[in-house]
């Protein structure tokens, strides 16, 4: 139901396929019946044309048609996606019985089947919905099996190894189907988040701008106030930590606006993330937490703008010691691959991420966090990207998680 309420379109194609759906059903239903068992037995030796007063006779053509009625009441009522069931099930619920009625307890050999049936099995592809392709495949099979159980008659292996051909077939349809409708939908999201990021961006910019310059003033009285009456107020030591608290904030949003022009040289990485390290260690400390680093021999100097970078390793850092509120390890390891690039993993022992909340965690302003801003992994992934690199979030709730940073050894 989800993916209907993000891509309404689907409904709506939904409703197109189900009315050209119908339409080919009774087409096919009648012109079947029509040419097979009243023309050509009529101009041929081909065909039975007692074949229609047997079995449920007319009543097998009422039962069809009021399949449409009911059809239309789903739709009516705004079930779209319960149709193509209902009239699949409907028609081998009617076939079954008219079968029965037609062989059960005679002599006559088994010949049935209506050419409708392909078209439920090559049109199942067009609704792009595996469950409905095998409710379709294993109920046309089911039913012929089950023909033959009941009126003991081999004669359903042929109709059953045809469906089996005719089945693979249009599964490797609907795989192509589905590629092509996920590509498009990942397509959709991406200018979706991209739209809504250039909106965000470009709010961001203008805020935090304004915002920059009063908050300066600020702190710069609350400093002297301080200086002045350093006895007096206990306040003024939290105004200004608030204040910088802020500042903080709107430096993420501003970036997020205005991504900042980088200063590339080439930095050892472990230092930067040693420099990350003896910052947050008292914070670390405080809340019984362990920082331990693991760095390779052979480990390479990056190209890339080392300001950027600790700002990126003291956000994974600082989330880190904030998910573990009982204290622990933090490991941090650093290594290169293969691919020219150097893999920095930081793996702590907190309270982890739900599974549903991964996804959304680079999305601005989504937060798990209480008092979160939803910015800092934001800014954090948009700095790795500026640097051609990658961010990887791994994480089992209640257990901890696992950051990964890709980055290339040299700029490109």
């Amino acid at each position: 139901m989800d993916e209907r309420r993000r891509f309404p379109n689907l409904i709506y194609e939904e409703k197109k396929a189900i009315k050209l759906f119908l339409w080919l059903f009774y087409i096919f239903f009648f012109s079947y019946n029509v040419l097979w068992y009243l023309i050509i037995p009529k101009y041929t030796n081909f065909g039975d044309q007692d074949y229609l007063k047997q079995g449920l006779g007319d009543w097998l053509y009422i039962a069809v048609i009021v399949l449409l009625p009911i059809s239309y009441f789903f739709k009516k009522k705004g079930s779209p996606y319960i149709i193509k069931y209902f009239v699949f099930l409907g028609y081998i619920f009617i076939d079954i019985i008219d079968n029965l009625l037609r062989y059960l307890g005679t002599d006559t050999p088994f010949a049935s089947g209506n050419i409708v049936e392909l078209l439920f099995v090559f049109f199942a592809p067009i609704f792009v919905n595996k469950r409905y392709f095998w409710t379709v495949s294993f109920g046309i099979i089911g039913k012929y099996l089950f023909l033959g159980i009941v009126l003991q008659d081999t004669d359903v292996i042929m109709p059953i190894a045809v469906t089996i051909i005719l089945i693979a077939i249009s599964f490797i349809l609907l795989s192509r189907f589905n590629s092509y409708i996920e590509s498009l939908k990942n397509v959709y999201e991406e200018l979706r988040i991209k739209e809504k990021q250039a909106v965000i961006g470009q709010m961001a910019a203008a805020i935090g701008h304004e915002i920059k310059n009063p908050l300066a003033s600020l702190k710069g009285f609350a400093q002297l106030q301080y200086e002045k009456f350093p006895d007096k107020s206990n306040y003024y030591p939290i105004i200004i930590q608030e204040i910088d608290r802020i500042d903080f904030i709107v430096n993420d949003l501003m970036y997020i606006g205005k991504p900042k022009a980088f200063q590339i040289e080439k930095v050892n990485i472990k230092q930067i993330i040693n420099y990350t390290i003896s910052l947050m260690e008292q914070q670390a400390e405080a809340q019984g937490i362990e920082i331990t680093s693991s760095f390779a021999k052979n480990l390479p100097l990056i190209e890339c703008d080392d300001k950027h970078l600790k700002q990126v390793f003291i956000n994974l850092l600082k989330n880190a010691i904030e998910a573990m509120t009982e204290g622990g390890v933090i490991k941090i390891t650093a290594v290169p691959n293969e691919e020219e690039k150097v893999v920095v993993s930081i793996k702590d022992e907190g309270c982890g991420i739900k599974e549903e909340d991964i996804s959304n965690l680079l999305v601005p302003f989504y937060t798990t966090k209480k008092g979160g801003t939803g910015l800092g992994l934001v800014v954090t992934n948009q700095i790795i990207k500026d640097h051609h690199g990658d961010l990887k979030l791994e994480s089992t709730f209640g257990k901890g998680t696992e950051v990964t940073v890709t980055l290339p050894i040299e700029w490109k």
